[in-house]
């Protein structure tokens, strides 16, 4: 029998939830089975956090029932869902830094006489634990914050197989991964499916859905809206699926023109990196620039903006030299950067929409009314989703803050955008509307200098791409001129004709 002709381990039907007069989920389906990867997409607020909550017990819904090995399942709590054989393996780890590995493994299940614990059998569960997972080279006796985000993660999922775990939901596995640990992950995906485990897979990631799932489940304002075979299925239909409309081209293009040069660099080096890095940005025109993690990409967006030292080189704005400016000094001549560290570096996120929007460009002479209003003259320009400008930058998504980010460079008419990955941790509905901006931008005669690890991204939107290796930035070559494989092999060092 196929996994298509099994029936469901999960099955999840007319599922509903409301927080006051918000609906939150509205009659949805899921089913998953046995030996089967299920993928769950939807935008930021589509209800797919809510609807995982419900399935460990972390909420009840108020109507909709659920079937789990063919019987009814109704989680009191997350631990009663991880006893009944549910576990959520969330994109921030509930580990407990200071134990080792076999402790976490069965923290809160340790096999005990009285007051005693077994040491002998929490080590033979923690053991077989590991080997489930692969990873028996692991020691048990490590403690887990001396591990990578990627062993953590492996010690998280023995934890829920040694429970007896058959459902393992996986929430943004990969965000914190690199690419090597990505693929070392999708290997365990495919061993737990061998396993028979059905896991739910959640990403904003739809090239990784393609990779790793078997079917896929989309949801959208709280309802499902479609599904099938991942197979069968492109990228393009999904997106659609997922924002409501037809998305004829994810990556908008409008015709262009460049003006004069507004941004010179001239064999720039930094204390570490860049190691060399020339280059020339125009008006209207985007720049963008590709490379590997560690190649130096954040810092040269850092060592323009002054925020790292420079060691030499030159940097020009407007014909206007400023390599020993400060941050402050390159902001007021025109050029604002975003930040790759949304939480940490790019916003003040204990504070509001309007304070975060307008903090970079106050005088002491301009009223709080007055505030308010520009900031919502960007809101309703950025279509950002938000009940008042007074709201906290921290109860709104990751696409909607970054586009507050932006809206902080339009409020101070800054003419030079650099980005660094602003459009890393987002939904691809916030990414759409990002991209559109940037061409908006361009058409307006803007430039923009975008960093960027996501190939199909700078291949889509830039006019011309760069590619940074080992700290050393190569020449820009316009977009049509080159693929994703000249890239790959540029960034790794590779000589062409080696290849």
């Amino acid at each position: 029998m196929t996994n298509s002709e099994q029936p469901p381990i999960l099955r999840m039907e007319g599922v509903c939830k409301r927080f006051g007069p918000t609906v939150a989920l509205d009659n949805v389906h899921l089913e998953v089975r046995a030996g089967e990867v299920l993928a769950l997409v939807g935008e930021n607020g589509a209800g797919k956090s809510t609807l995982m909550k419900i399935l460990s017990g972390a909420y009840q819904q108020d109507e909709g029932k659920m079937w789990l090995e063919g019987k009814p399942y109704h989680p009191r709590n997350p631990l009663d869902a991880r006893r009944k054989g549910v576990a959520m393996i969330y994109q921030e780890l509930s580990l407990a830094p200071d134990l080792s590995v076999e402790e976490n493994i069965v923290l809160g299940m340790e096999p005990h006489v009285g007051f005693l614990l077994k040491l002998k059998e929490i080590r033979r569960i923690a053991s077989e634990a590991m080997q489930r997972v692969g990873h028996p080279d692991i020691p048990l006796d490590t403690k887990v914050r001396s591990l990578s985000v990627a062993e953590q993660q492996l010690v998280e999922i023995a934890r829920a197989i040694a429970i007896g775990s058959k459902v393992l939901v996986l929430d943004e596995p990969t965000s914190s991964l690199t690419q090597k640990d990505i693929q070392l992950l999708f290997n365990l995906v495919r061993l737990l499916k061998s396993q028979q485990h059905a896991i739910i897979y959640i990403s904003h990631f739809l090239e990784e859905v393609q990779e790793i799932s078997d079917r896929y489940t989309v949801l959208r304002d709280g309802k499902s809206v479609g599904g099938g075979k991942t197979s069968d299925a492109k990228v393009k239909d999904i997106i659609s699926m997922m924002v409501g409309r037809t998305v004829e081209e994810l990556y908008p293009h409008s015709p262009r023109k460049f003006g004069e040069t507004l941004l010179r660099v001239d064999s720039l080096s930094g204390v570490k990196n860049p190691k060399s890095a020339s280059f020339e940005l125009r008006r209207g025109e985007v720049l963008g620039i590709a490379g590997l993690v560690g190649a130096g990409r954040t810092e040269l967006i850092r060592s323009i903006f002054g925020l790292d030292r420079v060691r030499n080189g030159e940097v020009k704005i407007a014909g206007f030299t400023s390599m020993h400016r400060t941050p402050h000094q390159n902001w007021m001549h025109g050029m604002g950067v975003i930040s790759e560290d949304r939480k940490n570096e790019g916003l003040a996120t204990n504070l509001s929409i309007v304070d975060n929007l307008t903090l970079s460009r106050l005088t002491p002479f301009i009223s709080p009314r007055k505030l308010s209003r520009e900031s919502e003259r960007w809101v309703k320009e950025l279509l950002i989703k938000c009940d008042s400008v007074q709201q906290p930058i921290s109860d709104l998504s990751g696409g909607t803050q970054q586009k507050v980010a932006i809206a902080r460079l339009l409020y101070h008419d800054v003419d030079i955008f650099l980005m660094d990955e602003p459009t890393r941790g987002i939904d691809v509905g916030s990414k759409a509307q990002i991209y559109q901006l940037i061409d908006k931008f361009a058409i307006e005669g803007k430039a923009v200098l975008i960093v960027s690890s996501y190939l199909p991204e700078l291949m889509g939107i830039c006019d011309r791409i760069a590619v940074m290796c080992r700290g050393v930035l190569g020449p820009a070559h316009p977009v049509s001129e080159v693929n994703e494989q000249q890239i790959m092999l540029e960034a790794t060092g590779t000589e062409i004709g080696a290849a």
